[in-house]
């Protein structure tokens, strides 16, 4: 009997999809691009989400370091390099909100990417109140000449949930943004956070339902972190929230998971904070 005939993938991975499109595996490498947010700046509002620390996102190499996209690629592909032999990258746009720029210079940091011969795509990162447009027409035109897919942040369909994480938008943003993107034939990724105060299982599985309507043509779920120096911990330190255990958490994602479209890619299924950063859950 062979054990790896048993072995039945229940979802769609991203994995799978990249490996199969480009012969191989594919990683991605983070960039930052020194840009900010939105709801920290005083554009839509101060502080940011309540359990975000956008630095957390930041390689340890590149901390302290203004490094241009170029320079950040080849020190992030030399590393993976050496760690997975990896040949094939997407350049990931992932540090704060990725298309909070004029439109200039959001194309010369994009068009930075597409030169490296080994940079096979791109994926962006943003707010879906930051997806006018005009930011729409110009990833169209930078996914003419490679692969690009777009990453907007809804973590929860409840409206009332995310005001009470100082979100700045509600889900009608998150719901107009993807409808208009796949006007344009772009993809889009959409984030989740499971276990974020006041929810519990129905509000979830609520958005994973609002999701499933949408059919995105990708998911991540995150398990709610608890991240040193946030408006969160300090929720956490007064005892005012209670993290998802493992079991409650692997739930609840599998729940998500049955609601999902089959096409729909699974590029996460849990968050990777790094330790020194993390509060709880320490599982």
């Amino acid at each position: 009997m062979n054990p790896e005939a048993d072995k039945v993938t229940r979802y769609n991975p991203l994995s799978g999809y990249l490996k199969k499109r480009y012969g191989q595996k594919v990683f991605k490498v983070t960039i930052d691009s020194h840009l900010t947010c939105p709801n920290r700046d005083g554009t839509i509002g101060y502080g940011g989400c309540s359990y975000c620390d956008p630095s957390t996102l930041v390689p340890e190499d590149f901390k302290g370091r203004t490094l241009s996209v170029d320079e950040q690629l080849r020190a992030g592909m030399e590393r993976v390099r050496r760690r997975h032999g990896a040949e094939r990258f997407i350049a990931y746009f992932q540090v704060n909100t990725n298309t909070h720029a004029p439109l200039d210079h959001l194309e010369r940091i994009y068009r930075e990417a597409l030169v490296h011969k080994d940079v096979v795509g791109l994926a962006v990162s943003t707010r879906p109140d930051c997806a006018g447009e005009r930011i729409l027409d110009l990833l169209v035109e930078i996914k003419k000449q490679k692969d690009l897919w777009l990453e907007l942040g809804l973590q929860s369909a409840n409206d009332k949930t995310l005001e009470r994480v100082n979100r700045g938008h509600g889900a009608a943003a998150f719901e107009d943004a993807v409808k208009r993107a796949r006007d344009r034939s772009l993809e889009v990724c959409a984030h989740v956070i499971i276990g974020l105060p006041g929810e519990g299982r129905e509000e979830v599985l609520s958005t994973a339902r609002f999701l499933s309507g949408l059919r995105p043509w990708g998911v991540k779920f995150h398990q709610l972190q608890v991240v040193k120096g946030t408006p969160l911990e300090e929720a956490y330190n007064r005892g005012e929230l209670k993290v998802l255990g493992l079991e409650e958490y692997a739930t609840l994602v599998v729940e998500c998971l049955e609601l999902m479209p089959p096409e729909t890619l699974i590029h996460r299924l849990v968050g990777d904070t790094p330790e020194r950063y993390l509060v709880a859950p320490r599982w």
